[in-house]
């Protein structure tokens, strides 16, 4: 089963949240409603901005707590890697 690491933003170089899912659709939405109390619901992180796909979630979890501890520059030189724009990713998603 999938699973991804994920990144939701509040605006372009606004705050950043990175998090773990097996139905990324599904918990970006819940981010976009605000359905779950916490630190993206208080920043209003609502744009997918950046995510990678892994085979086994283990491996997904890892990924994630290594890059919770990477400093900011490092994590924002990642979303602009592939999304220079901060797009909104939700919309894109094709499954």
């Amino acid at each position: 089963m999938a699973a991804y690491v994920y990144i939701m933003a509040s605006k372009r170089n606004g705050t950043i949240y990175i998090g773990v899912t097996s139905d990324l659709r599904k918990r970006v939405y819940e981010h976009k409603q605000g359905i779950f109390e916490g630190f993206s619901k208080q920043h209003d992180c609502k744009n997918l901005v950046w995510y990678e796909t892994h085979d086994e979630i283990v491996a997904a979890i890892q990924r994630e707590k290594t890059m919770k501890h990477w400093v900011r520059k490092w994590k924002l030189d990642l979303i602009e890697k592939t999304n220079p724009q901060w797009n909104d990713l939700y919309e894109t998603l094709s499954w």
